[in-house]
Order: C-alpha cells, then structure tokens, then sequence
C-alpha cells in the first residue's frame, strides 16, 4: 500500500494539474461574466456533488458540524482567492496569473509559522526563494528593466492579494480542524463559502443573463465547480492533514508548467522561449523543496 505521505504528494500533484486547467479556462470566460456571480455558482455546484458524494458513502456522519463559525472562515477565506482569480484574469495572460500564484508557497511557510510554529529550515527557505526567483521572471517576462521598475499589471496584483488568502488557509485548515474528515470539512467549507458569495454578490447573480451566456462560460463553470473546486477542494484538505504547509504549497510551482500543456493542447501554441528560463526555475525550485 502506498505510503500515507507519498499519497499526500500525489494529491498535491493532482492538485496542480487541475488547477492549471482553471487559469487557462478562467482567462476566456473572466470578461463574460461577473466573478462574484460564476464563482457562487461553483461553490453551489461543488457543494452539491461532495454532499452528494459523502451522503452515499456515509462520509457526512460522525461530526463535522461543531462550532460551525470556523466553516465561514474557511469558506470566507477561499471565496476570497476566487472571486479575486477571476477578476485578475481579466486582464493578466494566464501563464502569468499561475507565476503569480507561485508566490504563495513562501507566503504558506511564514503563515505556516505565525498560524502553527512550523518552522522553516535553510534549505527549505534556499528552494523557496528559488522559487520566488523564478515566479519574478515569469511575471515579469524575463525583462530585468520592467522588473527594476516594478512594472506589473493590474490583473496580477489584483490576483496576488487573492492568492495571500490561498496562502493562509493551509495553515486554517489544521488550525480550525476538530477531528473532521476531509470530505466533511471540504462540504462545510463549500457550503459557508457559497451562502457568504451569494449574500455578497446577490445583485450580479440576479442581472447576469443566465441563458444566454455563452458556451465558454459554461464549460468552464463546470471544469471549476467540479475538477478546480470539489476535487481540489478534497485534495487540498487531504494533503495539508500529512504534509507541512510549506510542501503542499510547494507543488503551485508546477502550475505555470500545467498551463502552458493546457495552452498548447488548446491550440494557443508556445509562450516566448524566455518564459521557459523562469518556469525551469519554479520546477527545480519543487524538486528541491521535496528533497528539503
């Protein structure tokens, strides 16, 4: 039987698959519907299939609705880093989004030890700048005189203070946990989340024009709702149960490398070979911080 830690690695490694399909995806749809909107819808969705999913196997029984305040925290937390997604690719390409979302393993290790005292060693904090360096370069496009001028766009910083969120809940998800299982904390989080974006985006959702958005939309509310939200969802809250922080973010290096075979498969062709430079770092960066 494999291992419970190398079960947690390949969770994670399903994790960054899945959740590259959603930058490439995402960035089609962002300008046809309201992230408030199309990101309540995939909570609800997502909700639906792991509640479903648990009722059948009994995965909903023996707990999981004690002190229900820490559900709204973690679904607040994580709605947070979607709705923000969507709204930065708008305009950021898709391959720099995923750079951008790079930066959050450094981000999980300090709330790793602010939230939980994981301390990081020097190894771990070499491969995480290693990291660091190569997300720059991505985001940056290989251009030093942007990078000197801080020249980042709009939709990247947009969706930076949305992956600051995706950073801390690793270290909430073992924080709030009270024995649950993965499955339950994943629906109670789902179904907070959704109540809270619907509360909250209310007046996008009632003058969206359901029926007539068009077909990308939708292929992509199902992709996120049932591949990026359920499925990662379970992934994520199995992974942070056996791995520190820091590792599991670790694997949002191999992201950018995802998006760009989705891009290509898409028929988008290549990015610019200087992008390559960068996404080799943030992939040794990952092997590194495995071996750390």
């Amino acid at each position: 039987m494999t291992p419970i830690p190398a079960r947690g690695h390949l969770a994670m490694l399903a994790f960054s698959v899945l959740v590259a399909g959603a930058f490439s995806l995402g960035a089609r749809a962002a300008n046809l519907i309201d992230p408030g909107a199309i990101t309540a819808a995939r909570f609800w969705i997502a909700a639906a299939i792991v509640g479903a999913a648990a009722w059948m196997t009994g995965g909903l029984s023996g707990g999981g609705v004690r002190a229900p305040w820490r559900y709204l925290i973690l679904g607040g937390v994580f709605s947070v880093y979607f709705v923000l997604m969507f709204e930065g690719l708008k305009t950021a390409q898709p391959v720099s989004a995923a750079a951008v979302f790079t930066l959050t393993p450094i981000m999980a290790g300090v709330f790793g030890w602010i939230v939980l005292r994981q301390v990081l060693s020097l190894r771990i904090l070499a491969g995480l700048a290693l990291g660091l360096a190569g997300a720059l370069w991505v985001i940056f496009r290989g251009d030093m005189a942007a990078l000197l001028d801080f020249a980042v766009g709009r939709g990247e910083v947009i969706y930076f203070y949305g992956c600051i969120a995706h950073a801390l809940y690793p270290s909430l998800v073992r924080l709030l946990n009270r024995g649950e299982t993965a499955t339950q904390q994943t629906f109670g989080t789902l179904v907070a989340g959704a109540v809270l974006l619907t509360l909250w985006g209310w007046p996008a959702i009632r003058a969206t024009d359901w029926a007539g958005l068009p077909m990308i939309v939708w292929v992509t509310l199902g992709y996120v709702a049932v591949f990026s939200s359920a499925a990662t969802f379970v992934l994520l809250q199995y992974a942070v149960r056996h791995l520190p922080s820091s590792k599991v973010m670790a694997y949002t290096y191999l992201v950018p490398s995802w998006v760009i075979l989705w891009d290509v498969a898409s028929g988008l062709g290549w990015p610019p070979a200087t992008l390559l430079i960068g996404i080799g770092m943030t992939v040794a960066a990952l092997l590194w911080l495995l071996r750390a």
